[in-house]
């Protein structure tokens, strides 16, 4: 079988296969550019059986773009939450007041105009023109990379550049006239429930039968990729600060910076230390760290009890988080309504934490605390 007949036999049986054995999953169920747009974006590093609830509270909320676009960005973030990678949020309500200013509320058509917006990748551009628009574009991800490279044995790095290039036009030959979305999701399809990462179930595959990466034995060692850097580990230690008076039952908060990791959202007081040993009563050594940097802040508190310890992964950062019971110090508390707090600090209880986007380390240790 010579190359081009192995590039149709792939098309044919994978797009077939497709029709037949699709998942039914609620951005499937009609052609709205702008919900096939959230489903794309919520997918990317998150798997589908998380994202279905996020994306039903999140479209019923915001059922058209004119909605997300007037929607405070806090709201969009407390929506988001749980589903981590919170850039992803922002991006998207910024690029959809874009097409709300700049195309009328219509998500474009075309490659050109839709990459234009804010986020949006050679990925994100090619799901939405193929699913939504039936455009032959390719939507090359992870999923599409291991199965190109499986069938058609490329033992490219799929970590370069070149290599992702090299898939994007592949991908975009493979598309058969007329079905483009049909076909990229299927190539989507294939990746996450046949073709996977270890042990692939090879005997179901639609395509199994001209597999050059199967018929040489080689399909659990490709894709190839380059090992990524661990992510850096950074120890941390967080302050439950409790109310007292007014503010029995309450946990203070705060608001991260305008930029940067984590922008805007909100937290508790915390801060990087080196690595210390807790005392008998769970207390690191080196909460001094944290008192000083919340005494610049005019925060002022005394250790507690040793709570809980928690961790975190982002991309590039290991968070390994004590989290300390405190209290204000008494000459901080005026008598009354309570201490006049800096303007990005806030008191909450297990009511009123629900009117803020916590990232996910602090939700678990709030809920946690509140017995939710």
């Amino acid at each position: 079988m010579d190359t081009n007949e192995k590039k149709q036999f792939f098309s044919e049986h994978l797009l077939a296969w497709y029709r037949k054995h699709r998942r039914d999953l609620p951005w499937r169920r009609s052609r709205n550019p702008y919900h096939i747009w959230i489903s794309e974006v919520m997918l990317q590093q998150t798997r589908v059986d998380t994202v279905i609830p996020y994306f039903h509270r999140f479209t019923e909320r915001f059922p058209t773009m004119e909605a997300l676009a007037n929607a405070p960005e806090e709201e969009v973030l407390k929506l988001w939450e749980g589903l981590g990678y919170y850039s992803r949020a922002r991006n998207l309500q910024g690029a959809v007041r874009e097409v709300q200013e700049r195309y009328g509320g219509v998500v474009p058509d075309t490659l050109k105009e839709i990459s234009t917006l804010k986020g949006v990748g050679p990925y994100t551009a090619g799901a939405v023109l193929s699913i939504a628009y039936n455009k032959p574009e390719p939507a090359v991800d992870g999923n599409v990379m291991r199965v190109l490279s499986r069938y058609f044995l490329i033992e490219e790095d799929i970590m370069k550049i070149g290599t992702r290039g090299i898939m994007e036009k592949l991908a975009k030959e493979l598309i058969p006239e007329g079905a483009a979305g049909d076909f990229n999701q299927g190539l989507m399809e294939l990746g996450a429930m046949v073709c996977t990462p270890r042990s692939p179930h090879c005997l179901t595959c639609p395509v199994m039968e001209h597999c050059a990466a199967r018929e040489m034995g080689m399909e659990e060692e490709l894709p190839v990729k380059k090992k990524a850097k661990p992510p850096r580990p950074e120890y941390r230690i967080a302050a439950l600060i409790e109310g007292s008076g007014p503010q029995e039952g309450h946990i203070l908060i705060r608001q991260r910076p305008q930029e940067g990791l984590l922008a805007r959202m909100w937290e508790l007081p915390h801060v990087e230390v080196p690595f210390g040993y807790a005392d008998a009563s769970g207390v690191p050594a080196s909460i001094s760290v944290l008192t000083e940097q919340l005494a610049l802040e005019t925060i002022g508190i005394r250790p507690g009890q040793g709570f809980m310890h928690a961790e975190h992964t982002f991309s590039h950062i290991h968070w390994d988080m004590q989290v300390v019971t405190c209290s204000l110090e008494p000459s901080v508390v005026p008598s009354g309504t309570g201490m006049l707090l800096p303007s990005h600090y806030q008191w909450v209880n297990r009511d009123t934490m629900e009117q803020y986007a916590f990232p996910n380390v602090f939700l678990k240790i709030l809920k946690r605390y509140f017995s939710l």
